[in-house]
């Protein structure tokens, strides 16, 4: 049976996606770069009652306001395991499907978590940097952290989490996790109060997913219970730590360190963090290979074409 062309059916592009992706979505669909409107109000005025589906990212999102001018709406196909910028409540109110591409980039994920880890803890960053102003010329470059026989404590553990659980216990640490609930299956310690697990920990590792009920999560009093000898790593979301809880008990030698994939509000960074030598920023990196980004790409494809060729059968819904 011969598929039915989608060439006329219109979609909106909410901000650059993956070259590959977005040829393929321009090229079968008539679609619109909303990032590229200059008046993208007077746009959704006169053309929003057209569109039928949105393809997005977790960076670029899709707010309720852009989803309340789209009446014909149909749905939602997010680039990213996150989806916290999409206005899932608002979709879901109106039947709308939502999609994202969890599972293919749990590794790399978990390998930039653990390679935040190791940098952090081992000064290997800092150390390039040292050798790199001729300072070891003038002497040795101090002591760092031992990584085995140490306690990393996740916050969420789900398929990112139980990757990273893998690559810790790897490198000989002990895997504390905190989630709502127990796990099926999982033997590592778990924690119901998150305190009493960061109060063990060694490294607060935070692998949970943002939006509201995540906001803040991580603030002070948290900081305080992982203590001077005590590393975060966050490569969650920025918004699940209170950044200038983290900036002060940095400053102020509360915790030991930090190894940043995400902020606040990216990808403007603090120069107080920039300028710490026991912090280690990454921009957003965390999936960020050649292979696993076309693997959410064809994750994406795949949920297009399920719905619009497939009788609205999607691989990945959110919920």
């Amino acid at each position: 049976m011969t598929q039915q062309s989608t060439q006329n059916v219109p979609v909106l592009i909410i901000g650059a996606l993956l070259p590959s992706l977005q040829e393929a979505v321009e090229s079968n669909f008539a679609a619109t770069r909303f990032w590229q409107l200059d008046d993208q109000q007077a746009w959704l005025a006169n053309h929003g009652s057209s569109i039928k589906a949105i393809v997005t990212t977790g960076a670029w999102g899709a707010s309720s306001e852009v989803i309340s001018q789209l009446p014909n709406l149909e749905a939602i196909f997010s680039f990213g395991v996150g989806y916290d910028s999409i206005a899932v409540d608002a979709a879901r109110d109106r039947g709308i499907v939502v999609t994202n591409t969890p599972a293919v980039l749990d590794d790399c994920v978990a390998d930039t978590a653990m390679a935040l880890t190791l940098d952090v803890m081992r000064r290997y960053s800092e150390a390039d940097r040292f050798l790199r102003a001729g300072r070891w010329l003038e002497g040795r470059f101090p002591l760092a952290s031992k990584i085995g026989g140490k306690k990393m404590g996740i916050v969420g553990l789900g398929n990112i989490g139980e990757a990273i659980a893998k690559r810790a216990a790897a490198f000989d640490m002990q895997v504390l996790y905190h989630n709502r609930k127990p796990k099926p299956g999982v033997a590592y310690p778990y924690y119901d109060d998150l305190e009493a697990m960061i109060a063990d920990s060694d490294v607060l590792m935070l692998a949970l997913p943002g939006g509201k009920a995540t906001d803040g999560l991580i603030g002070a009093k948290q900081l305080e219970a992982l203590g001077k000898h005590g590393f975060l790593v966050n490569i969650a979301r920025g918004s699940v730590v209170d950044q200038a809880a983290l900036i002060e008990a940095l400053s102020a030698g509360r915790i030991a360190g930090a190894g940043l994939d995400v902020f606040e509000d990216e990808p403007k960074v603090p120069q107080a963090l920039i300028d710490m030598d026991n912090v280690v920023l990454f921009p957003h990196l965390a999936s960020g290979t050649h292979e696993t980004r076309q693997a959410m790409g064809d994750l994406v494809w795949s949920n297009i074409q399920g719905w619009f060729h497939n009788d609205r059968k999607v691989l990945t819904p959110v919920g």
